[in-house]
């Protein structure tokens, strides 16, 4: 069975065509900086091989660009549209609603769209790409799996705001969580690599968009996200958490609007708004090179992350390992260096030499005598959701 992945992130999309459920993949590729004029399309298959820059708008020319790859004549994978027996959507807000993996309807759709307030840099993407894959590929069924469906097991002391609760029981505003697929297939392949019948595991995804999870045996039991993707660490246009005060400030004092604020705490600020680089590979360079905006960036980025290090392991009252994930987490040794920098009071060690090596499987980066565990684990979204999809149509 062919199934092909569609991960929708804030500035790009990833996407993989498996066979399953062999997980044999087919190809594989993302398209980064969408919105850039130097957006990198990367393609790959067994014999091929592909990396360019174009200009990509939005979303919609970014899966134009992919399925005109998937069909090529002499570098593509499927003759047509009809080789594809299924496709996996990563959304990221499903609310209360959606907890497991969900057959895309009207229904499905209204309710993305209506939760598109709450992820303005998500679920208008991924709902486009929904849109797109279901005029592109007719006769293919069309499946959903949300990034807050992992995150169900938080209990109420941990999502319930301290604000009058009706709003919590009867409107729904709560933490809800979210990158919970990639948190779910790192923290699973911690529990299996470090061979723990109990465990307790910080997960760092870090990529544009940033999550820290408190996983206790699997579970997730705590979260930085909360009501919309725009909470807890700083992230690569997103503040992270800030004094609602300041909104009050802005609109009462400053003059402006809401939907300006809107716009400034989700498009303009964290590290955009404090560098001008949306882009933490330019943000390192610039440091490199001595520029003061860029250095403090990373420091307050790191010491966002040790905040959340601390509180979560007072909550699990432990911790066996650190798990750093995504794009920044898996490829920054810089990042991982400041975060795991004077930790030693918590047993935190890293190991420089382990640290700047790079490879594409699980590592640990610790020392000898570090008792927590540092561990780099590659995500693999496209492959959680492809078994999602296939146990519920095999």
């Amino acid at each position: 069975m062919n199934i092909l992945i569609i991960n929708s992130g804030s500035s790009s999309i990833k996407y993989q065509l498996l066979e399953m459920p062999s997980a044999k993949i087919i190809c594989l590729g993302s398209i980064e900086r969408i919105g850039s004029k130097e957006a990198i399309s990367s393609y790959k298959t067994d014999h091929v091989k592909i990396e360019k820059i174009y200009e990509i708008k939005d979303h919609k020319a970014g899966l134009k660009r992919i399925t005109s790859l998937l069909l090529d004549s002499e570098k593509g994978v499927i003759k047509s549209t009809d080789d594809i027996d299924a496709i996996g959507h990563r959304v990221v807000h499903g609310g209360s609603s959606y907890t497991k993996t969900t057959l895309i309807n009207e229904e499905v759709k209204n309710k993305i769209k209506n939760l598109s307030p709450l992820a303005p840099l998500h679920n208008p993407a991924n709902l486009e790409g929904i849109l797109m894959a279901e005029e592109i590929f007719d006769t293919s069924k069309q499946f959903v799996v949300f990034d807050t469906a992992f995150h169900g097991t938080i209990p109420v002391k941990a999502k319930q705001y301290a604000i009058p609760g009706e709003l919590y029981k009867e409107k729904g505003i709560q933490a809800y969580g979210f990158h919970g697929t990639s948190h779910k297939y790192v923290s699973e392949k911690a529990i299996e690599y470090l061979k723990l019948k109990k465990s307790k595991l910080i997960s760092i995804h870090l990529g544009n968009g940033c999550s820290i999870t408190a996983i206790k045996d699997g579970k997730s039991l705590d979260h930085s996200m909360g009501f919309a993707p725009s909470n807890g660490l700083v992230m690569g246009t997103r503040s992270g958490d800030i004094d609602h005060s300041i909104i009050f400030y802005m609109v009462d004092t400053l003059g402006y609007s809401i939907d300006d604020v809107k716009e400034l705490l989700n498009k303009q600020s964290g590290m955009l708004g404090l560098t001008g680089y949306n882009d933490l590979r330019d943000i390192e360079s610039e440091a490199s090179k001595g520029n003061n905006e860029c250095i403090l960036a990373l420091e307050m980025n790191a010491y966002r992350v040790k905040k959340y290090i601390g509180a979560y392991t007072a909550i699990m009252n432990g911790l066996d390992a650190i798990i750093f994930t995504a794009g920044i987490g898996e490829n920054s040794s810089l990042m991982r260096q400041l975060v795991c920098k004077d930790m030693s009071y918590f047993n935190i060690h890293l190991d420089d030499a382990k640290n700047d090596l790079r490879s594409s499987t699980i590592r640990e980066i610790n020392t000898e005598n570090s008792k927590v565990n540092i561990l780099v684990i590659p995500t693999n979204e496209e492959l959680e959701i492809a078994k999602q999809v296939y146990n519920l149509i095999a």
